[in-house]
């Protein structure tokens, strides 16, 4: 990419709140519908045109998809197609991987995060990032997982502030009350719903602007899952959510944007078929292959 952007100049992690920009909703790019913005809201991150490359090979080609704010937009489609790599795309964790690169955008706010001035750790702690699989520290204190992302960015704060943080980002994550007496034992003793609850904590305790979930469920039993759920509703009162799930129920529960990924044959990119409001996507998809694949006659 070279574009250059410096992304000191992007808001910080709650001003959109204060002050939103107002980012109009990008054209649709080869039949591709990307969600508007509903009723002129912002739209604190989209895609323009990216394309994810491993080694040269593309495997996710031109996506185009805006995710207005205060809002969860689901990225549903079969195995294999991208869905992974393209939300990993929105935050640069793709680039991690050897020989991974990208072309097109990625807009937070307006400015490019693969701008040659743009910081990756400053994108990844205002588009923070869930797992399939829990991945706290597991020999760290719960507490010592929350503040991860805090020390890692190397914010000061008192002891006593500390302590704030730490309550209040488990209880924005609906797990202090059932870990409040356990806040310096290990993180490798909870439950894996209470692991994968605290992961989201430790994300959210940087308060970003943003929060990717790659099937944050997928490993999960039912009980679990309806508490991460409930949890994707409350949090979209505070920030914007984009989450990754192969299940088709979940997917019409939790999101108020859907967009639908698929490959015409092994080995081509994936590309999005079709986006937009949940209850289209769902109940009257514009094309043959959403409403295959939404119906369950294949993928």
């Amino acid at each position: 990419m070279t574009d250059e952007t410096d992304m000191s100049d992007v808001p910080a992690p709650g001003a959109a709140d204060s002050a939103p920009v107002a980012a109009p909703a990008p054209q649709p790019r080869r039949g591709t519908d990307a969600p508007p913005a509903a009723d002129g809201a912002p739209v604190p991150l989209r895609s323009e045109g990216l394309s994810c490359l491993f080694s040269g090979r593309v495997v996710v080609e031109d996506a185009t998809i805006a995710f207005p704010t205060n809002t969860v937009t689901a990225i549903i489609g079969p195995s294999g197609c991208g869905k992974s790599t393209y939300i990993r795309a929105l935050n640069r964790m793709h680039e991690a991987v050897p020989g991974a690169t990208t072309t097109g955008r990625v807009l937070l706010h307006d400015h490019d995060i693969y701008g040659r001035r743009a910081d990756p750790v400053a994108i990844r702690r205002r588009i923070g990032m869930v797992f399939q699989r829990p991945n706290p520290f597991p020999t760290k204190s719960v507490a010592d997982n929350v503040l991860a992302g805090v020390a890692f960015t190397r914010t000061r704060l008192s002891r006593a502030e500390r302590t704030a943080l730490v309550e209040s980002t488990l209880r924005g994550a609906g797990l202090w009350d059932e870990v409040k007496n356990r806040l310096h034992s290990p993180a490798g003793g909870l439950s894996g719903g209470q692991q994968q609850r605290l992961c989201i904590a430790r994300a959210l305790a940087v308060e970003p602007a943003v929060l990717l979930m790659d099937e944050p469920c997928s490993a999960l039993d039912p009980q679990s899952t309806q508490r991460i759920e409930d949890l994707i509703h409350e949090l979209k009162q505070r920030i914007t959510v984009v989450i990754v799930t192969h299940n088709m129920q979940q997917a019409a529960r939790v999101s108020d944007f859907t967009a639908f990924f698929t490959i015409r044959t092994e080995g081509e990119p994936g590309k999005v078929v079709e986006a937009g409001p949940t209850r289209q996507i769902f109940g009257a998809p514009k094309d043959p292959q959403t409403e295959a694949y939404v119906s369950g006659r294949f993928g």
